[in-house]
């Protein structure tokens, strides 16, 4: 629906639309007055992307439908309330606390990376906003900029439990696939496993990470790699994170049971902004004051789908990775330990085996084992003998000795090839002059 035709509509006979707010890759955000209790909200207009087939689309909309209900389960006041679901045209639409904000992933894309003591102060926000979700059993599956809202004061809001799941009622799945954005999904969701609360602290990290370089942890330009790099690649390093890297580097952990938790990554984004100038802070700008930019840009946030067929290719090639990883190093295993031990037998031989001397037919010492032979202080026995004459040819006659047997082999060829002529040209005047006695005859 466009900006046009949504304005002015009622939705459910209360709700009356008001402009968008924003878009996303699961829909378009309105602002609406709700009639009944004169109230300003954010109307979510659910919109499932095309490529889902209508198992999907229905599984998504039953999903949807019971986010009021999951939403409603925990407050705290860094995640936006739901106050209310309906159904209108075959589409849910959610009614929602309206927050006078942006998402972050406009202010990013309009401004650029942010300082990472805002960034830090972000984060803190929406981990209170995760423990809160957790502690009530729900799991967020879709932390990502898009779903982050800044206010003027850099206060942050999460948003959009769409397509959240409960610890303690069955998700309702799809035929194996799964749906997200790629640079934001755990990689054990890229390996079709269950997501817990620790994929949303992957989904935080590579949040916080967007938000302070201004660019993906991960971005390969197609949904496929990106996940491989994911669940495979480490993220691009930082250039601008400051005292932030090890908390993105402890949440962008590959392994959930290592990855950093909710007590650990507050109590390391408190210790970075204990050591951040006093008073510093940032108040994003208008954003009418931003440079134009391309509409299209999502940083990442786009959702894609994954078929099971595509994950089970995924974890085939992830397997075929790691048993040729695994080959490769007992390969080098087993060289370094057999160049460890030739260099422990070397060390172990006598002096006199690991260096030989050659003597010459007259039984006196070759030149390259004198200087060994001889100690400095010793006084030599005799005067120093004539040049010996070492049976061994210098390196400089090889390529004469080559030379020779070319030119013996040619002299050989040569006399060979003059004798067989004049055997034949014998033999022909042989053959003429018998030609001719019997022709006299």
């Amino acid at each position: 629906m466009s900006a046009e035709a949504g304005t002015g509509r009622l939705v459910a006979g209360r709700y009356a639309v008001d402009g968008v707010l924003g878009r996303g890759g699961m829909g378009v955000v309105w602002s609406a007055t709700d009639r009944v209790l004169g109230r300003t909200v954010a109307l979510k207009e659910v919109d499932f992307p095309a490529h889902l087939s209508t198992e999907e689309r229905d599984a998504l909309r039953r999903r949807t439908l019971r986010e009021a209900r999951v939403a409603a389960r925990f407050e705290h006041p860094c995640a936006t309330s739901v106050y209310d679901v309906v159904e209108e045209d075959g589409r849910p639409w959610l009614v929602m606390e309206r927050v006078d904000a942006r998402s972050l992933q406009e202010v990013v894309h309009q401004h650029g990376p942010l300082p990472w003591a805002t960034v830090a102060r972000i984060g803190l926000d929406v981990l209170g906003a995760l423990e809160a979700a957790h502690t009530a059993g729900i799991v967020h599956r879709d932390v990502k900029p898009a779903n982050v809202l800044v206010g003027r004061d850099c206060t942050a809001h999460l948003t959009d439990f769409g397509i959240a799941v409960t610890t303690d009622d069955p998700s309702i799945t799809t035929t194996g696939a799964i749906i997200g954005s790629p640079s934001y999904m755990a990689p054990e969701r890229a390996r079709g496993e269950d997501a817990g609360p620790a994929a949303d602290l992957w989904s935080l990290g590579a949040t916080l990470y967007t938000a302070v370089e201004g660019r993906l942890a991960f971005e390969r330009g197609e949904p496929m790699s990106t996940l491989y790099a994911v669940v495979t690649d480490d993220p691009a390093p930082v250039e601008r994170a400051g005292p932030l890297e090890p908390v993105l580097r402890g949440l962008l952990t590959k392994d959930p049971a290592a990855r950093m938790d909710v007590p650990a990554a507050r109590a390391a984004l408190q210790r970075a902004l204990a050591g951040s100038a006093p008073g510093a802070t940032w108040t994003p700008p208008d954003a009418g004051d931003a440079p134009p930019r391309d509409a299209g840009a999502t940083l990442g946030g786009g959702v894609e789908r994954f078929d099971a067929d595509d994950l089970r290719a995924l974890a085939s090639l992830l397997g075929t990775v790691a048993r040729d990883a695994r080959d490769q190093a007992r390969h080098l295993a087993e060289r370094h330990r057999e160049r460890k031990e030739r260099r422990a037998a070397r060390a172990a031989a006598p002096p006199s085996r690991a260096t030989p001397s050659r003597a010459t037919p007259s039984g006196a010492a070759a030149p390259d084992a004198a200087p060994r032979a001889a100690a400095p202080a010793t006084p030599p026995r005799a005067p120093a003998p004539a040049p010996p004459r070492s049976p061994a040819p210098s390196p400089a006659p090889a390529p004469a000795r080559t030379r020779r047997r070319r030119f013996k082999r040619r002299w050989v060829v040569v006399p060979v090839v003059l004798v067989a002529i004049a055997v034949l040209a014998a033999l022909a005047g042989l053959a003429a002059l018998v030609a001719a006695a019997l022709g006299a005859l």
